[in-house]
């Protein structure tokens, strides 16, 4: 993402400089020159960063709202379960035959569905 920005602002500056060259004289009004420039670098950042990180966030808050007991949740730590219990905050893992473990609802990273773990399991045999 840096380095489109960068190269976005080095056209920038090459496109002025070339506009100068060619006989036009700069304005030297903020207005004319410099705030347009700003104005479109703003929509170009806000499209290729900001943007999608919302989306993402968006989509990750729906999974942790959406799980329920009986679910397949990978944690961050990533330790593998099944959802035993949903609490407000947190959330009750079952890992194995007696091990239960109680975390956050903002530690589980990942809530697998039968064609997820098809596909890993398909992945790791090639």
């Amino acid at each position: 993402m840096v380095f489109r920005i960068s190269a976005l602002a080095l056209l920038a500056t090459q496109f002025s400089l070339f506009a100068q060259e060619q006989g036009q004289q700069p304005t030297g009004n903020f207005f004319g020159g410099v705030l347009p420039m700003m104005i479109i670098m703003f929509v170009i950042i806000y499209f290729l960063m900001i943007r999608p990180e919302q989306k993402k966030q968006k989509n990750r808050q729906k999974m942790i709202s959406a799980i329920s007991k009986g679910d397949r949740v990978v944690t961050i730590g990533g330790i593998l379960g099944t959802v035993g219990n949903v609490k407000e905050n947190t959330v009750v893992v079952k890992t194995g035959e007696g091990t239960i473990v109680e975390v956050r609802r903002g530690a589980i990273s990942e809530v697998l569905t039968e064609t997820n773990d098809k596909e890993k399991k398909e992945n790791g045999k090639k």
